[in-house]
């Protein structure tokens, strides 16, 4: 039971420390995109942990990671078409007008 709770402890770190990253890293798009890939990290890990104890169909968990790929995945391709595009991935940059 020990190393159960603390698994949920380390999970739930790892998504608060995904938000405070998200929140305090904000300069960078690539710091954005990796503070919510780590978020989601933290969110299937805990998903994992608690379809494991109620023992019920693990097929959730590989629904919610493959939806987690597809966000990583446009994620990276939007920001390889901003640094083309503008050079940098500076949030302070970008203008919404010269698309």
């Amino acid at each position: 039971m020990l190393n159960l709770n603390m698994m949920l402890i380390v999970s739930l770190v790892m998504i608060f420390c995904g938000g405070w990253g998200f929140v305090s890293y904000h300069k960078h798009l690539l710091n954005s995109l990796l503070s919510l890939e780590f978020m989601m990290l933290g969110i299937f890990w805990l998903l994992g942990i608690n379809m494991s104890m109620v023992g019920s169909e693990i097929y959730v968990c590989l629904f919610f990671l493959t939806l987690a790929v597809c966000e990583g995945a446009l994620g990276l391709s939007l920001l390889v078409f901003i640094v083309r595009s503008h050079g940098n991935d500076y949030f302070k940059s970008f203008n919404l007008l010269e698309c």
